[in-house]
C-alpha cells in the first residue's frame, strides 16, 4: 500500500522537497492534546530540533503545545511561530552566554542545566540582568533505551547532563545562588524508543530521585521527563499515528508523583515524523554487475539520517505500478555513504519517476546540508497545493 500524494501538482516543482501531510498533522496534534487531558499536570513542548519548518510549528503552537529548544535559533524560532516564552524550556549541554542572555530576556519557562559551571553561569549572567531563572537539573538515571547507541542520551557516560550521584553538590550548590531558582528535574533517556519498559525504568529512577529529594526537603515543582516515543518507519501507512495511549499511561501508571507537581514531555518525532516525505526523482536507473541501482537526485545533504544511523525509510515509487524489482536507491552526493537504502523492492524505476521517501517529518530538513554547493531543500505544505 503506497501513501496519497497529489502527484499532479508533484510535476511542477522543482526536486528534491520535502511535502508535509498537514492533515495528519493535526490528527496527531489531536491525539496528543486528548491524550494528556486524561491526566492532570501533563503539558507537552514540542522538541523543535525534529523539524523548525515555520508553518509546522505554528500549528503545532495553535494546539496548544509549548517548545522544547535546544539553541537560541530554535527560542527565537518559536517566539517568531507564536509560542509563549512562558511555554519555552532550554536545553542543551553547551549553551552560549549569547544563548542564556536571550532566554533569560524572553522570561522562557525553564533552563534546563546539565553541569555546575553551567549553573554558575547562569546564576552569573541572570544577576547581571537582575533576573532570576527557573532551572531543572536535567539527571542521568542510567536507563539503557532500546535504540541505536547514536540517540540514547540517559546513561552514566553520555556527555549530557548530570549523574545522579552528584546531586547532593548540585543541589548544595544552588541553595547558595540568588539568581537562579531551583523548579525541578530532567530526564532523557533516548530518541525511536517503542518499549515502554523503557519508560517504566526511568519512572523507577526517577521515583527514587524523588524519595531522595523528600528525605532532604527539596521541593520539586516539575518533573521533564524528556521525550524518546518512536514512530512505524515500516508501516508509515498502516500506523500513521504514534501510540500515545499506550505512552502517557506508562508515566501515569508509574510515576509517583507529589501533590501539585507538573509533568513535562518533549516529544518531536512523534509529532512530525510520519507526516513528512522527501519527494525526488530518479535520474538514472543503472545496472551494475549485479545489482541494479536507482539513482535519484536526492541525497544524503537532504536527508542525512539512512548515512548517519542507518537508518531504515520506507521508499515508494509513485510513477509506478509495474511489477517489482530488486534496487539500491543512492543519490547524487560524492560520497560512498550516499545511499538511501540497499536491496529494497519497487515497482519497476524509469527516468523521471518521483519516489517518496517516507517518515521523514523528523530530523530531515532540520538537518539538511549545503555539502557538494547543493542548495537546501524546500518545505511544501499540504494545503498549498490545493
Amino acid at each position: 500500500m503506497k501513501g496519497c500524494f497529489p502527484l499532479k501538482k508533484f510535476k511542477d516543482i522543482d526536486t528534491p522537497f520535502y511535502y508535509y501531510d498537514t492533515a495528519l498533522l493535526r490528527e496527531t496534534l489531536r491525539a496528543i492534546v486528548s491524550e494528556t487531558a486524561r491526566h492532570e499536570g501533563f503539558c507537552v513542548h514540542y522538541a523543535v530540533k525534529a523539524n523548525a519548518n515555520p508553518k509546522l510549528m505554528n500549528a503545532i503552537c495553535q494546539a496548544g503545545l509549548g517548545a522544547d529548544c535546544v539553541s537560541g535559533g530554535e527560542i527565537q524560532a518559536s517566539v517568531d511561530a507564536g509560542f509563549q516564552p512562558s511555554k519555552i524550556v532550554f536545553a542543551g549541554v553547551g549553551k552560549s552566554d549569547k544563548e542564556i542572555k536571550l532566554g533569560l530576556a524572553k522570561e522562557i519557562f525553564c533552563f534546563n542545566v546539565e553541569s555546575v559551571p553551567e549553573l554558575e553561569v547562569i546564576n552569573g549572567l541572570a544577576g547581571q540582568m537582575s533576573k532570576v531563572a527557573r532551572v531543572a537539573f536535567r539527571i542521568n538515571p542510567n536507563v539503557g533505551a532500546h535504540t541505536h547507541a547514536n540517540i540514547t542520551t540517559g546513561l552514566a557516560e553520555n556527555k549530557f547532563g548530570i549523574a545522579m550521584d552528584d546531586m547532593p553538590f548540585v543541589i548544595e550548590r544552588v541553595s547558595s545562588m540568588k539568581n537562579v531558582k531551583f523548579a525541578g528535574l530532567h530526564f532523557h533517556i533516548g530518541s525511536q524508543i517503542l518499549d515502554m519498559g523503557d519508560f517504566a525504568a526511568l519512572c523507577n529512577r526517577i521515583n527514587d530521585l524523588q524519595d531522595w529529594c523528600d528525605v532532604r526537603h527539596v521541593p520539586v515543582e516539575l518533573i521533564n521527563v524528556g521525550g524518546g516515543l518512536g514512530i512505524d518507519y515500516t508501516h508509515p501507512n498502516k500506523v500513521p499515528i504514534p501510540d500515545f495511549k499506550s505512552y502517557f499511561d506508562t508515566y501515569a501508571r508509574h510515576l509517583k508523583l507529589r501533590k501539585g507537581q507538573t509533568v513535562h514531555f518533549e516529544l518531536g518525532r512523534s509529532v512530525v515524523g510520519q507526516c513528512g516525505s522527501l519527494i525526488s526523482r530518479v535520474l538514472y536507473v543503472k545496472q551494475g554487475a549485479v545489482k541494479q541501482f536507482v539513482i535519484v537526485d536526492a541525497g544524503m545533504t537532504d536527508l542525512i539520517r539512512p548515512a548517519l544511523y542507518q537508518a531504515y525509510h520506507k521508499i515508494e515509487n509513485l510513477s509506478s505500478d509495474e511489477p517489482g524489482k530488486t534496487y539500491d536507491v543512492v543519490g547524487p552526493v560524492c560520497e560512498s555513504s550516499d545511499v538511501f537504502a540497499k536491496s529494497v523492492d519497487l515497482n519497476e524505476c524509469h527516468r523521471g519517476d518521483l519516489i517518496a521517501i517516507r517518515s521523514a517529518g523528523a530530523y530531515g530538513e532540520a538537518m539538511a546540508s549545503q555539502y557538494n554547493c547543493r542548495p537546501l531543500p524546500k518545505g511544501y505544505i499540504a494545503e498549498e497545493m490545493q
